[in-house]
């Protein structure tokens, strides 16, 4: 199996963390490649920089999806996801929908602990869209200024933690994700000293990307709102992007 991760923020030093806890959840015959965001932000925290980024693993996705058999996007929020399936023959997972999955299963109230107040907002939308919100307890993040965003755990753990057990304590809740990219491997290297799961997004990622490729691989659907799209003139695509948006027809 080959599963291609493509992560959504420019940052290499995120795709790093991305791989390592992935490499850490992935089974011995699977293979794996990371992909980073050829254009964008270095790290996503709104709306306009999610969009943004969807264009970004949209592109990149329409180059190599031809050698994969499964597509994981490395961010929460899942920037493109919706897109992704609509237009690929093959099984996309995005982290947040996979980690809140994964909690529900785990528990009845889940807490995200986030990086940064502003994105909380976004974080808050995407649970809505996925259909979790009842089963939100809480959106705790961090309110101090990131210096290094590769760095955050390092320099925040400490406070992540404390995020963690004030969302248990006060929140009420059942299971933790630590969000986003920045975060990814803490849940792994923090899990015993908190009192309830705690999930990563990335890995959770992997594990379902692995399980749908043996249920379903063929993802494409000839009927319904994830049928392929019309044929129809593009411009300013490329031409990878614009074979799978228009079927290779071209404006001049």
């Amino acid at each position: 199996m080959k599963l291609l991760i493509i992560n959504p923020n420019i940052s290499e030093s995120l795709s790093d963390l991305i791989e390592q806890e992935a490499r850490l959840s992935i089974s011995n015959d699977t293979e794996l490649t990371v992909l980073t965001a050829p254009f964008g932000v270095a790290y996503i925290e709104t709306r306009a920089e999610a969009q943004i980024a969807g264009y970004a693993v949209m592109q990149l996705a329409a180059e190599n999806y031809m050698y994969y058999d499964a597509i994981i996007v490395a961010a929460f929020g899942d920037p493109g996801l919706d897109a992704l399936r609509e237009i690929l023959p093959i099984p996309v997972i995005g982290m947040t929908e996979a980690a809140l999955a994964s909690a529900s299963q785990l528990g009845g109230k889940v807490s995200i602990i986030a990086i940064s107040q502003r994105i909380q907002a976004w974080y808050k939308e995407t649970v809505e869209k996925e259909g979790f919100s009842l089963k939100l307890a809480s959106i705790r993040a961090l309110d101090e200024t990131l210096a290094d965003i590769s760095l955050v755990q390092e320099n925040q753990g400490t406070r992540l933690i404390q995020l963690a057990n004030e969302a248990i304590k006060q929140d009420g809740a059942d299971v933790l994700i630590l969000a986003g990219a920045p975060l990814a491997g803490l849940a792994r290297s923090v899990r015993s000293q908190l009192p309830v799961p705690a999930l990563d997004g990335v890995s959770c990622a992997v594990k379902q990307a692995e399980v749908l490729v043996q249920l379903y691989p063929d993802q494409s659907s000839r009927l319904g709102s994830y049928a392929s799209p019309p044929k129809k003139g593009c411009k300013g695509l490329s031409t990878e992007l614009s074979n799978l948006i228009g079927r290779e027809i071209f404006v001049e």
